[in-house]
């Protein structure tokens, strides 16, 4: 009996919008950074609404592979309907994917300027919170990059599953083949997605740091 395929349910760990405290004259290069940080936080709102329809399409996905194994060959046309069904949600999830990735591209434009910005920052301590703000964003950014390739691949491996499914003449040995390709993508998947969360938890902890060493006085958003 083949094993059923693990598969990822993931969670992403955001941005926490702020917005400053009193009233600003002439901006200094801390309160613009705010400013700039604080915009890419906005822009990444798309990559923040791709994750609650993506969990439920992957769940509904999920049940779906759970009732093809169970049934067999000679209930052929009922396996070809699920799996077709399966296929137009797997090409769903890649909608949902490409544009959370077009968000992160945004947003990773608009980080593009910070370096201009810390240049003009004095202070030798907040300049170094500064460009270690900029570092960590930039590993995030490209981490978000290989859990997009890994994603991509595990959505092609789904497709690949599901079309194996509705051929007749499917030997066992085949289709555990194809688990595995799953599987293994979907491992890539999971590792990381916990790096980009624990990327992403630091850059916003030593984000409030270095709000705090500016002296910039913030609230959270509602």
């Amino acid at each position: 009996m083949l094993n059923s395929r693990n598969f990822p349910l993931v969670f992403l760990i955001f941005f926490g919008g702020l917005f400053l405290s009193g009233c600003m004259n002439k901006q200094s290069p801390a309160e613009e950074m705010f400013n700039k940080l604080e915009e890419v936080v906005q822009i990444e709102k798309t990559f923040e609404a791709q994750q609650t329809p993506l969990i439920e399409l992957e769940k509904k996905e999920k049940e779906i592979y759970q009732s093809i194994i169970e049934l067999n060959m000679q209930e052929y046309d009922e396996v070809v309907r699920l799996a077709d069904e399966a296929i137009t949600i797997t090409e769903k999830r890649k909608e949902h994917i490409n544009k959370e990735r077009e968000s992160m591209n945004e947003s990773k434009a608009a980080f593009e300027t910070i370096p201009d910005i810390v240049d003009e920052i004095d202070e030798v301590e907040l300049k170094e919170k500064a460009t270690n703000l900029y570092n960590l964003m930039q590993d995030r950014y490209k981490i978000h990059e290989e859990l997009y390739n890994a994603y991509s691949d595990g959505l092609e491996n789904d497709i690949q599953l599901y079309n194996l499914f509705k051929d007749k003449e499917l030997e066992l040995d085949q289709l555990g083949e194809q688990i595995n390709k799953v599987n293994a993508a979907y491992e890539k998947v999971i590792d990381l997605n916990n790096k980009f969360n624990e990327v992403t938890e630091e850059y916003n902890q030593k984000k409030l740091e270095f709000y705090e060493a500016a002296g910039i006085e913030i609230n959270n958003k509602e």
